[in-house]
């Protein structure tokens, strides 16, 4: 059975993994309260598109879901699909409190669940060049590094 996909959240950040989950053929469906969210996506990609979370949880055939909403949504909708049987891949932060993501982690454990955060600056090419100059013994030995990010994007409460 084809493992499909849906995405709970389709404004800035969502509609990239709307566009990159169906670029590989695995998206199912797209979940947001926003519905003016949809107008854009329903012309270029082919879902089931609702407001309503119990519609996705309600379809067997969605085997893993993405969360790209609101921060302090993130734990309580993790823990949900979770509780569901479902993976989760989730944009950071994974939950606003330290004791929620240990939380998400020990369910995804028990029930034998992919549980993921997106940390996209793992794999920005600088990084992975850095990560392979260090490999390399190129840089000599490392004892430190220290780095700053100059933009942290959008954080949104409520």
């Amino acid at each position: 059975m084809k493992k499909f996909i849906a995405v709970v959240g389709s404004g800035s950040w969502g509609k990239n993994l709307v566009r990159n989950f169906h670029e590989i053929g695995v998206l199912k469906a797209v979940c947001d309260i926003n519905e003016t969210n949809f107008d854009e996506l329903r012309e270029k990609y082919s879902a089931t598109y609702t407001n309503s979370i119990d519609e996705i949880l309600k379809d067997d055939e969605i085997k893993a879901v993405a969360i790209a909403t609101p921060s302090e949504t993130h734990y309580e909708l993790a823990k949900k699909f979770l509780l569901s049987g479902r993976d989760v891949f989730v944009e950071k932060p994974l939950a606003l409190k330290v004791d929620e993501a240990v939380e998400l982690v020990k369910i995804a454990e028990e029930k034998n669940l992919i549980l993921m955060v997106d940390h996209v600056l793992q794999y920005h090419p600088a990084v992975q060049k850095l990560k392979d100059l260090i490999k390399n013994g190129e840089l000599g030995e490392i004892k430190y590094i220290y780095s700053n990010r100059l933009n942290f994007g959008k954080f949104r409460r409520g």
